[in-house]
């Protein structure tokens, strides 16, 4: 089995900065990509940073120029660094991964959460 386990969230001033990592561990054979998604109470669930294998990386229109994506390949771990933070920033954030484990086969796995808060 697969597992992303997320750190690094928390309660943050508007302005302050956060480092959010997700590391993938069990039977991995690749990684497509991996990313951040958040959801906000009442909101759907939306894309907020992604990466590929290849080191390509989109970013949602609301996070650009304050947000970076990156990644370790050798440790199979993502990270998000937020900078400039807004109260529009709440949010549970999800790790994401598309990954080639045990069977071989391309599935998607998802973090646990972890719940970033932003007071203005």
């Amino acid at each position: 089995q697969v597992q992303l386990v997320e750190s690094g969230g928390g309660l943050v001033q508007a302005g302050g900065s956060l480092r959010l990592s997700c590391a993938a561990s069990g039977i991995i054979f690749s990684i497509n990509a991996m990313g951040w998604y958040r959801q906000a109470p009442g909101k759907q669930r939306e894309l907020v940073a992604r990466i590929t294998s290849g080191g390509s990386t989109n970013y949602a229109d609301s996070v650009k120029g304050r947000f970076t994506i990156s990644r370790d390949n050798a440790k199979n771990t993502v990270y998000l660094q937020m900078n400039s933070l807004k109260p529009e920033d709440t949010a549970v954030y999800y790790c994401n991964a598309v990954l080639s484990d045990s069977t071989r086969f391309t599935r998607n796995y998802w973090g646990q959460g972890t719940q970033v808060t932003v007071s203005s």
